[in-house]
């Protein structure tokens, strides 16, 4: 079976993209992604989708997709979110932010 990821690459690459600019940190773990790592480091970044491709999830909607270190992509493996892990950050949700110095 061919990967689904791939049968569209051009929007794919797209949305690989936006979610690397707009995200900085792993859904999984909270800590800091270096987005200057090659390919096939364990810190490097990749995108996850928060419900699996085999389990019926999108690999084109930016709301199924995450920022996430290779090596807690590949720990977690297809596996959907369980009940009560945390919740992934809307990509939407407003900033929080204050002028207090």
């Amino acid at each position: 079976m061919s990967n689904p990821r791939r049968a569209n690459s051009s929007l794919r690459n797209k949305l690989r993209a936006r979610v690397i600019r707009e995200e900085t940190h792993c859904w999984l773990c909270s800590l800091p992604v270096d987005k200057t790592l090659p390919h096939g480091q364990p810190g490097s970044p990749e995108i996850d989708e928060v419900i699996p491709v085999s389990k019926g999830g999108s690999p084109y909607e930016r709301s199924n997709c995450r920022l996430a270190h290779r090596l807690c992509n590949q720990k977690r493996g297809n596996r959907q979110p369980q009940h009560g892990e945390k919740a992934p950050p809307s990509p939407l949700a407003p900033l929080k932010t204050s002028r207090r110095w």
